[in-house]
């Protein structure tokens, strides 16, 4: 019997183990803030009780009993009907020479699926939550995996960026692999407070990062950003959870004014940036992943409507959609909401395809390409 129990013991410890040295030493993790950093962060405002905190009470989940959550967990095993589309979605394949040389004046937009966007704004390139992975996890199968196979072009293809903005540091807005690849064409880094020590990690010289606290703004090169407050969490492993920053950026540059909302519950902060940066020329806002149990950290459909009037802006593109499943909501559920939100509003929403490059000023994308998949 004690040579039994010996045996099962083992079997039980040797995986926990295992997982514990996984998580403690496998870099797509990332790492701890340290040195200043780190000091900045003991000093943040927004910074309490040993981590960061929200402008308002922000639980994970609603008041659900114990068994309305034991519910959820099942249907995210279980799968939910229509959550992955059937076909390929439609794409617009770049061109390595389309995106060579300086970007002329004006803003041009490219979503890449879910939050990843690559801005060029008055000559300068900018690639905002370049998650362009094949799974929003920490390994290679587990994990929502991409819609498309492909990207509209390979990382490797993809021009000298000026920058990357980061919004923060969850697997399906910063993944190790991409910027892997991007590192060493990117000549800056602006993040959130405490996001630099991951990239530290993966090979980003600490000369090449900037990080931001909520409210505080830089200038690099003619372009101002200011990193605004977001509804949100952060973390990429069981110990970390709001121990880096999340935020939204405000960018202008010239008359062009912009605002990225990475993930964003519903709050007061929309109103409050759009008093004191707006109006905005576009705003791109997060409209899908959402959930009733976990509503405060996730906007529904109708509330980025109401979001994009609160931040003042004139176009409005959906972003947080189109590339994975994460929640338990059909995949185009999202912007069949928030295509009825924006009509009663009388707002002008962009739908570009996956890789359309279009220009802010003479065009707005809107066909409802996803109509006519399954």
């Amino acid at each position: 019997m004690k040579k039994f129990m010996y045996i099962l013991l083992s079997l039980i410890a040797s995986p926990t183990l295992g997982g514990m040295l996984f998580m403690a030493f496998a870099p797509q993790f990332g790492a701890a803030a340290h040195g200043q950093s780190l000091e900045r962060i003991q000093k943040s405002k927004n910074y309490r009780d040993g981590k960061f905190q929200n402008l308002s009470h922000t639980p994970m989940m609603d008041e659900s009993s114990f068994m309305d959550k034991v519910k959820i967990f099942a249907k995210f095993i279980g799968g939910t009907e229509g959550s992955t589309p059937l076909q390929e979605l439609p794409m617009v394949s770049l061109k390595k020479e389309e995106l060579a040389g300086i970007p002329a004046v004006g803003v041009k937009i490219t979503w890449f699926g879910h939050s990843a966007v690559l801005l060029e704004v008055n000559g300068k390139r900018i690639f905002a939550d370049p998650m362009l992975g094949q799974r929003a996890s920490p390994v290679s199968f587990i994990g929502s995996k991409r819609f498309s196979e492909k990207l509209p072009i390979a990382i490797e293809d993809l021009p000298p960026l000026d920058l990357v903005l980061l919004s923060h540091d969850h697997y399906d807005h910063l993944d190790r692999g991409t910027i892997l690849k991007l590192k060493d064409k990117t000549r800056h880094f602006i993040i959130p407070l405490g996001v630099g020590a991951h990239l530290q990690r993966w090979g980003v010289n600490e000369s090449k990062i900037t990080e931001l606290d909520w409210w505080e703004t830089t200038n690099y090169e003619g372009l101002f950003l200011a990193a605004t407050p977001a509804r949100h969490f952060s973390g990429r492993g069981l110990r970390d959870r709001d121990k880096t920053l999340w935020c939204s950026w405000v960018l202008k540059s010239g008359e062009q004014s912009i605002y990225f909302g990475g993930d964003s519950g519903y709050d007061t902060h929309f109103k409050e940036i759009g008093e004191k940066y707006g109006p905005f020329d576009l705003t791109m806002l997060e409209c899908g992943q959402y959930n009733e149990s976990w509503k405060y950290i996730h906007m529904m459909p109708e509330q980025t409507a109401q979001a994009h009037l609160d931040l003042k802006g004139k176009v409005l593109m959906p972003t947080h959609w189109g590339a994975f499943s994460l929640a338990l909501h059909p995949w185009k559920e999202p912007i069949e909401r928030l295509s009825k939100a924006v009509q009663q509003h009388n707002i002008q929403m962009a739908t570009p395809l996956i890789g359309q490059r279009w220009n802010l000023q003479t065009e707005r994308p809107h066909t409802q390409w996803w109509k006519g998949v399954e």
